[in-house]
């Protein structure tokens, strides 16, 4: 009986194809709306978190003041020392690698090229903590460390404005006032919140105290880059973390802390949680779209019952039952509603492909997301068809017969 009453549906639905088409318009956008949202949104917390998690492996960056943003924040606070990284990765369980870091903004030239550039002086341990990848050389070891070699690795941005097409490892470049070996060249990361990731030059430690900037003060040290091991705890590393540097860094118990611990688990899942609330929020919007869609359902069945009056009282007159002319329209309200969903799914696969590429952010196309758009697009047709098709079951034979 329900592959009957679908047959009749498909065929009053070609009998009037452009009046169908106008009908299951609403549904049709309305989906492809939803569907788009909710993909590019989890696109988006996908790339959000990818970005964070580009930064390092589970970590954790520790750094003198009470703040990023503004530089008064860290005025006059001491930085730390190379023996506040040891300690941390001596007395601290649950961390992985710790290595302290300094950095300076320094000119850098190759032959006619010159540009200013952050440099970076750290220990080796620095790449796999901030998941450094190479693409070419090596990265510098502990004897370079040791002796202060005069050794670098440089970032893809600085390759491109120093070198152009030329490979760089091999050339040296002046580096402020020495002369430095270019050993390896880092593969490309791209923009992070905090900046395009490969305009950097990474050297040991000891060359930049040595070479480029002395040593003027055991604290130095303005960054420490802490790896957490897997599973652990952030929340209960950063308080022993802090515990640690309030005593070494002699802070009372009526003391603030003058430093800060930034965790990029926590600011991936805060950021993610941010934009997975803002995507429900517009799928919630898009949604209206469906009701407007189920009203225009309702009325274009309302019509048809008025339409085809004769041919209701016709099937009643012969034997047909109110429950079998009620599931006839029904079907009907929701095929309307099913092809709109069909064709929004479709529209939206193409919207989300090419949005997708357009701003760069991965194309997640759901299934599950797909399969609940649909359906509740078919609970439309029948929330919104149940009226007329209940109005067409209860039309008495004798009046509809005689209906002109």
């Amino acid at each position: 009986m329900i592959w009957n009453a679908f047959s009749i549906a498909l065929r009053e639905i070609g009998r009037n194809l452009t009046r169908a088409f106008l009908t299951v318009l609403g549904i049709f956008i309305g989906v492809a709306a939803i569907i788009t949202m909710v993909t590019l949104g989890q696109g988006a917390t996908l790339a959000v978190k990818a970005q964070i998690s580009n930064l390092g492996n589970n970590l954790l960056t520790l750094r003198p003041g009470t703040g990023f943003g503004s530089r008064a924040a860290s005025a006059g606070v001491p930085s730390f020392t190379q023996k506040d990284a040891e300690t941390i990765g001596e007395q601290i369980s649950g961390i992985a690698a710790v290595a302290p870091v300094r950095t300076a903004s320094q000119s850098t030239i190759y032959l006619d090229n010159a540009r200013a550039c952050a440099v970076t002086g750290t220990t080796p341990v620095y790449f796999g903590i901030n998941k450094w990848r190479l693409a070419e050389g090596r990265f510098f070891n502990d004897a370079d460390l040791r002796s202060g070699a005069a050794v670098c690795v440089i970032g893809d941005t600085v390759r491109k404005e120093l070198f152009g097409g030329e490979d760089p490892v091999g050339a040296r470049i002046r580096i402020g006032r020495a002369s430095c070996e270019v050993i390896g060249l880092l593969a490309a990361k791209g923009q992070a919140g905090m900046g395009d990731q490969d305009d950097t030059i990474i050297m040991p430690l000891s060359t930049l105290r040595r070479r480029l900037i002395g040593k003027t003060s055991s604290h130095d040290i303005n960054q420490i880059s802490i790896s957490a091991q897997d599973g652990m705890d952030s929340n209960a590393l950063i308080n022993d973390i802090t515990s640690l540097m309030r005593q070494r860094r002699g802070l009372g118990d009526n003391q603030d802390d003058n430093f800060n611990i930034f965790d990029t688990r926590q600011i991936a899942e805060t950021l993610g949680a941010t934009t997975q609330l803002m995507t429900m929020l517009l799928a919630a919007v898009a949604a209206v779209s469906l009701l407007v869609g189920g009203i225009g359902i309702m009325n274009i069945m309302l019509v048809s019952v008025t339409e085809r009056t004769r041919e209701i009282g016709i099937r009643l007159a012969i034997g047909a039952t109110a429950r079998e002319v009620l599931l006839q329209f029904l079907v009907e309200a929701v095929t309307l509603s099913g092809v709109g969903g069909i064709l929004g799914i479709v529209l939206a696969f193409g919207l989300c492909a090419g949005l997708a590429h357009l701003i760069q952010v991965p194309f997640n196309f759901n299934l599950r997301i797909n399969l609940i758009a649909f359906h509740f697009a078919a609970a439309v047709g029948v929330v919104f068809g149940y009226t007329p098709a209940r109005r067409a079951a209860r039309l008495d034979p004798i009046d509809a017969l005689r209906h002109e």
